[in-house]
């Protein structure tokens, strides 16, 4: 199943702004300010972060069922930096930060099927051109 985005831009780059959709239900407005110096609105970056957060808590929740551990929740947190490199803006770093209510599972064992998550979910497998992509995975009782 393919799934699409759409975005719109008008005017130049500083004084501009942009409009995206993603799905039915997902839409913002974005601005220079709010890309690159922490001005009101979304940004692009804010997507991957919510898409990478996304298919990685669904990824390691499939991972933990499958190995008869179902957990009640997964949570995560991805904070997407970008920095310039050469002069161009660039996605640098990508840390995920994971939180699993697992009943009957040990840290290690979670610790491990994060891992396995994080290499095998189609989003952190599309943005493997991100020079890091950091795990940092615990359980909560």
């Amino acid at each position: 199943m393919s799934a699409k985005g759409a975005a719109e831009w008008k005017g130049d780059v500083p004084t501009g702004t942009g409009t995206f959709t993603a799905g039915d239900s997902i839409s913002g407005g974005y601005t220079f300010k709010s890309r690159f110096e922490d001005g009101p609105g979304s940004n692009p970056e804010q997507l991957i972060a919510a898409a990478h957060a996304a298919c990685f808590s669904m990824a390691l929740s499939n991972l933990l069922a499958q190995a008869g551990n179902p957990p009640d929740s997964v949570q995560t947190e991805a904070t997407v930096t970008p920095r310039p490199v050469d002069g161009t803006p660039t996605i640098t770093k990508i840390a995920l930060v994971t939180v699993g209510r697992v009943p009957g599972l040990d840290e290690a064992a979670f610790v491990e099927h994060a891992k396995s998550a994080k290499a095998g979910c189609p989003v952190s497998r599309a943005l493997a051109g991100v020079p890091e992509i950091t795990l940092e995975a615990s359980l909560v009782p």
